[in-house]
């Protein structure tokens, strides 16, 4: 099978690690050596590791940041890239506990093991491959019903995620009617070609469901992306608007940027578009009832 996945050829550069129940530092197969990633502050609020039931009662380790007050929040489901729950999206998490919400990141490859450590691209995407679509929709329904089930959570959910993380986000925001909203980073829209990674899986892709899609989701995509050509991006756009897009979703493309433009311990990181796609998904929450 032909190794094509949207991360490219990353430099691999080796970060120490530290006890907890996700990596600590940024995924070694991606972060740059040149990377000035931004730390968001945890006063207050409350950082915990949490498990939740995900597909077939697994026990399933989560991250949550949520703000430190009394009241019920808004929450948001953070769905991780290829390389798992590491510093980058624990910071994500916080960046949203921080604008009010209860923020999420289920470890949906922990059956199979923790991929950010890891340089090897064969060996991740084996721990990837193993997060079949049924399993990572259940563990997504796992994440929903463990926020309502918690006091300090609105039922006004939304969901984002990055790269691998993208695609889940259009999937989930069809099949949940309690997902109000969500925001795709740059994930696959369509299935790949025969021969190429993920495309063996016998399942549905965002452009199978996006002319009855009911829910709003924003696509972020970049020009420049050697895993999502444009075509495949506009071929999405048609879905949507096959059915005269019921739900109101849009897709936006930012000139000049590459895959993983969002992240920044990346050498893709491209701040402009960045700080315009952050403000766009807090918008676009807030817009849609999640906020």
């Amino acid at each position: 099978m032909r190794l094509d996945t949207p991360e490219g050829n990353l430099p691999p550069t080796r970060r120490s690690m530290a006890a907890s129940l996700f990596f600590a530092g940024y995924a070694t197969a991606a972060v740059s050596s040149c990377a000035s990633p931004v730390t968001t502050p945890s006063d207050e609020l409350i950082v915990e590791d949490v498990h939740i039931t995900g597909a077939g009662g697994y026990s399933l380790p989560a991250y949550v940041a949520r703000p430190a007050g009394r009241g019920r929040h808004p929450c948001v489901i953070v769905v991780n890239e290829i390389f798992g729950i590491h510093d980058y999206i624990k910071d994500v998490c916080r960046r949203f506990a921080r604008e009010g919400y209860v923020a999420i990141a289920p470890d949906y490859f922990d059956r199979a093991g923790d991929p950010a450590p890891m340089t090897d691209f064969q060996q991740i995407l084996a721990i990837v491959g193993t997060a079949n679509h049924e399993q990572v929709m259940a563990d997504t329904e796992g994440a929903i019903n463990w926020l309502k089930a918690q006091s300090f959570a609105r039922n006004a959910i939304g969901i984002t995620g990055f790269c691998w993380g993208g695609t889940v986000v259009w999937m989930a925001s069809a099949r949940f009617p309690d997902i109000k909203a969500g925001v795709a980073w740059y994930g696959r829209v369509v299935k790949p070609a025969a021969g190429r990674w993920g495309a063996d899986e016998d399942r549905p892709w965002p452009y199978d469901i996006g002319g009855t899609l009911h829910t709003p989701v924003l696509g972020l995509y970049a020009e420049n992306d050697n895993g999502i050509p444009l075509e495949s991006v506009e071929q999405m756009r048609a879905s949507l608007q096959a059915a005269d897009n019921p739900s109101s979703s849009q897709i936006i493309v930012y000139p000049g940027v590459q895959h993983g433009f969002h992240a920044d311990y990346r050498e893709s990181y491209n701040a402009e578009a960045a700080a315009d796609g952050w403000a766009r998904c807090l918008a676009w929450f807030r817009a849609n009832g999640v906020g």
